[in-house]
């Protein structure tokens, strides 16, 4: 199926996509801040740039769009039928660059959660936060929120 916009638009559109301050990474942002908790973001200096740290707690959360980290049975991780090995390259790249974070962020000591763009949908926010608080407290180094 031919785009239906041309390769300008296009173009145009997909450059609009921003990296930082997203809204699914602002609305958990707000209300991480609304319960009490102060972090500092997009950390250079730690692997993948998680979006969200909490130094005092060593915690890295990542907040990752469905579409383009590829979340697993998500109704939101469609792939464009128009150049796919294109699409099938920028997306293995995508998840070997978040694993390849990961794994540099546990062997540092650091904890990791990763908040997916779907579970941060309207009405399911607070239940997400509320999941993700929890999970501060326990002794496990992996968080990750499930399909919707």
């Amino acid at each position: 199926m031919a785009d239906v916009v041309d390769a300008a638009t296009r173009s145009r559109m997909m450059a609009s996509i921003r990296g930082r301050d997203t809204k699914p990474e602002m609305l958990l942002r707000r209300t991480l801040h609304r319960n009490g908790f102060r972090f500092r973001l997009h950390r250079k200096d730690l692997p993948g740039r998680p979006d969200i740290v909490l130094p005092s707690r060593k915690i890295a959360i990542f907040v990752h769009g469905c579409f383009w980290h590829r979340h697993e049975n998500c109704r939101f991780a469609t792939t464009p039928s128009t150049r796919p090995d294109f699409w099938q390259r920028k997306f293995e790249g995508n998840a070997e660059r978040d694993a390849r974070a990961e794994t540099q962020l546990l062997a540092n000591g650091w904890r990791v959660a990763t908040i997916w763009e779907c579970s941060l949908a309207a009405g399911h926010v607070e239940k997400t936060v509320e999941a993700l608080i929890g999970w501060f407290d326990l002794a496990a180094i992996r968080f990750e929120t499930a399909p919707l």
